[in-house]
């Protein structure tokens, strides 16, 4: 029988899914820095919770934002990036939740639902850092929303096509490195 501690413990596996992925992503996301607001790493974060649950999702997402919201040429701001920790979250989240729903289809290379979940994902997300970086910069909310709407348009419309072409390869391909032997993360 499990203790109530061990319930909350992450397994070595676990945890090793939850480094590496960090690291996807921060090498993308490094290798990607010049192109404003397109990334895989909402992807990666939604796709990490898929397989691996909303707790490692949300990790992945919040290792991922610390590590390059502090370590960027671009600086950071703290609220700023309390909210980027909080938003990539929502990824993380909803990739668990649409695993135990079973919302991927995998007869076909790519997924309507997930790339309409995308958008979604990503318009929220986009709200929310909109909102408080203006918030931040002394801006209305609204003035803060329509300035970054160029910057919103970019990460919304290239996550719909990220998740409708990439969620089903890579929840089979990750699933198996991550299931090789049949262990379960």
């Amino acid at each position: 029988m499990r203790s109530s501690k061990s319930r909350f413990l992450l397994s070595t596996r676990t945890l090793s899914f939850v480094v590496l992925m960090t690291a996807m992503n921060l090498i993308s996301n490094y290798a990607m820095i010049g192109i404003p607001n397109i990334k895989f790493m909402d992807l990666f974060v939604f796709v990490s919770g898929y397989v691996s649950g909303v707790v490692s999702g949300v990790l992945i997402g919040v290792l991922t934002w610390l590590v390059y919201g502090t370590i960027n040429p671009y600086g950071f701001i703290f609220p700023i990036l309390v909210a980027c920790c909080v938003g990539e979250s929502l990824y993380g989240i909803v990739g668990g939740l649409s695993a135990k729903i079973g919302l991927a289809d995998f007869s076909e290379p790519y997924n309507l639902k997930f790339g309409i979940l995308g958008f979604l994902l990503t318009f929220v997300y986009d709200l929310f850092t909109n909102i408080v970086s203006g918030l931040v910069a002394g801006l209305p909310p609204l003035m803060a929303i329509l300035n970054g709407v160029p910057f919103a348009v970019a990460h919304e419309v290239s996550n719909f096509f990220f998740f409708l072409f990439g969620c089903n390869t890579l929840i089979v391909t990750v699933r198996k490195i991550a299931f090789k032997g049949g262990e379960k993360l």
